[in-house]
């Protein structure tokens, strides 16, 4: 993951607090967006899947520690908290629920920036540990041949459009996540005038009806009507 492409999502309802850790991402290069409370913040980390989460506890509508527990269900973004809360039952509350690390306020733009640069290697080892590993994809009986962009479900090799293809690979590789139609058109179409969220569905349908047998609808690919799809993991 490079640090000009990196995105990171703000959550902090203090305004002063906010400006300061945006204005301070921006003039070391990182990409970033912002939200002053909970549900805002639900709704950027599913539309726009950043990179790391700085994430205020005390929030006006939620307590910071849910919007851990409900994003842990699917997605595991890397969050570091940043609270005012100092007492180590707070601290522990948010590491049990799915923080990677807690910084107290007030606190250094320094020490901020070194604990996102620390995250931000962590992850590009991990990224680059995966991509020598994962050559191939397995989930169940579906097999993804990446080098040779082949798809087998079972014994029988599975013929996809391009499309097709594209859209199951970036489920596979976000297996467990749920992708917004947004996402995947963003992801997939090289540009959004050439394809829309029904022309996704008629992809989508098709794609199904050649991986999954009709008795077995649902096994690989959930719909999550209204906001897009998720590839579930099969054992």
């Amino acid at each position: 993951m490079k640090h000009s492409t990196s995105l990171i999502l703000v959550v902090e309802d203090d305004r002063s607090i906010r400006n300061l850790i945006t204005n301070t991402l921006e003039i070391h290069g990182y990409r970033n967006i912002a939200a002053d409370n909970g549900q805002n913040a639900l709704m950027q980390i599913t539309s726009h899947h950043p990179d790391i989460i700085l994430l205020d506890l005390g929030l006006p509508d939620m307590d910071g520690t849910d919007i851990i527990g409900r994003v842990r269900q699917w997605s595991l973004c890397p969050i570091i908290v940043i609270s005012a809360r100092t007492e180590d039952a707070d601290k522990i509350a948010a590491l049990d629920a799915g923080a990677d690390d807690y910084l107290t306020k007030p606190f250094s733009v320094e020490e901020l920036l070194a604990r996102i640069r620390a995250t931000l290697r962590r992850l590009n080892y991990l990224e680059s540990r995966e991509a020598r590993e994962e050559e191939i994809f397995r989930n169940g009986d579906l097999v993804i041949d990446y080098g040779a962009a082949t798809v087998t479900v079972g014994k029988e090799q599975i013929h996809l459009m391009p499309i097709e293809y594209s859209v199951l690979c970036l489920l596979a590789k976000n297996i467990g996540r749920v992708l917004t139609y947004s996402y995947i058109l963003d992801q997939v179409w090289k540009s959004r005038l050439e394809g829309d969220v029904s022309s996704l569905r008629v992809y989508m349908a098709s794609l199904r009806k050649k991986i999954e047998p009709k008795e077995a609808r649902g096994t690989y690919i959930q719909t999550h009507t209204g906001i897009g799809y998720r590839m579930l993991r099969v054992e």
